[in-house]
């Protein structure tokens, strides 16, 4: 298989590069060329943000079985990337979002729940949701639905992780002391370690897969005392999780998601939105999840590996709670 993603060096893409490239598969990747790429990709340069950033790609040779695009900003740059290469790649896959669905989704939703009304597919960044959803017109207008893929994906952990989520958890883990953590310790969470995200995308490729896909792990694959867990016993810390009921958390001001990553209290819309998704269809055409303690594992032995700190996408928000808050909730 011949494969082009635009991007390939930071988390999913770089993931579906490192698939690829297992599977044997001939890889290109078209970058900035900010960072370094595994051996044996052939590589283009190019900024997608600037008037001539898909030069290198439209006089390169060849043509390709499948693209990857992961692309989270304005749609205009998938609109333009899509339209040059409908004659020259059999399938698109573009990486979009849960978020496309109109707000609040039902626990439950499926691929036929509402959708946000998308940005036009040649428009500059308007808000995330209508990006992803207009990026997603722009690539079912140049492919067709029975060439185009489109993988909603929720909570994306593992390693290579350039939002903060799970280094963030275990940073504070490994600091040890009293930690709060929010409850209740059985609550389902949906995620999809990005390996095994990339996986599914490269066999959706074989198979000549097309059409929307809610890619997460099944509701229950963990829960957030299993992910605490496990960032406790990875990093041999002598953390003590101190569970905290979420009317607590909440009446702290604490905000969930961003102040106390991943977690969203049950019976919330937040909770319905981005842990209750059915996602019957991606495991029917091949997900499978590997286990959080090996996603945790496997993220902690990555940023000991780069020095402790994880990369932060730009224009990202921090993530993370204050510890002079938790200290306060904790009654330290």
């Amino acid at each position: 298989m011949r494969l082009l993603v635009l991007g390939g060096t930071e988390f999913a893409g770089r993931a579906v590069v490192e698939a690829a490239l297992g599977r044997g598969w001939e890889v290109t990747v078209l970058n900035r060329g900010l960072h370094q790429l595994p051996d044996g990709v052939r590589a283009l340069r190019g900024d997608r943000t600037a008037p001539d950033g898909l030069a290198a790609l439209a006089e390169a040779d060849g043509d390709w079985d499948v693209v990857v695009d992961t692309w989270s900003a304005a749609p205009r740059a998938v609109h333009e990337s899509a339209r040059l290469l409908r004659g020259r790649a059999g399938r698109y896959v573009y990486v979009s979002s849960c978020s496309v669905y109109a707000w609040p989704s039902p626990a439950g939703y499926d691929e036929s729940a509402p959708l946000v009304e998308g940005a036009e597919p040649d428009a500059e960044a308007t808000d995330y949701a209508r990006d992803k959803r207009g990026a997603e017109i722009a690539v079912v207008d140049a492919f067709g639905t029975e060439r185009s893929v489109l993988v909603r994906a929720g909570l994306i952990l593992g390693p290579y992780e350039n939002i903060g989520r799970l280094p963030w958890w275990l940073g504070r883990i490994a600091r040890g002391g009293p930690v709060l953590a929010p409850g209740p310790r059985e609550l389902p969470l949906q995620y999809v370690d990005v390996r095994d995200m990339a996986e599914w995308i490269l066999g959706a490729a074989e198979r000549e897969l097309s059409g929307p896909y809610n890619l997460v792990s099944p509701q229950g694959h963990a829960t957030m005392g299993a992910l605490l867990d496990a960032c406790v016993d990875v990093t041999g810390s002598h953390a003590e999780l101190r569970w905290v009921d979420p009317e607590v958390v909440l009446d702290a001001g604490i905000a969930p998601w961003t102040q106390l990553p991943v977690w969203v209290p049950v019976g919330s819309d937040m909770h319905d939105s981005l842990h209750s998704g059915d996602v019957s269809r991606a495991v029917e055409t091949g997900l499978t999840c590997r286990p959080v303690e090996e996603t945790v594992a496997d993220t902690w032995a990555w940023l000991q590996g780069i020095g402790g700190t994880a990369p932060v996408r730009a224009g990202r928000p921090p993530v993370g709670l204050d510890p002079v808050v938790e200290a306060k909730v904790l009654g330290l």
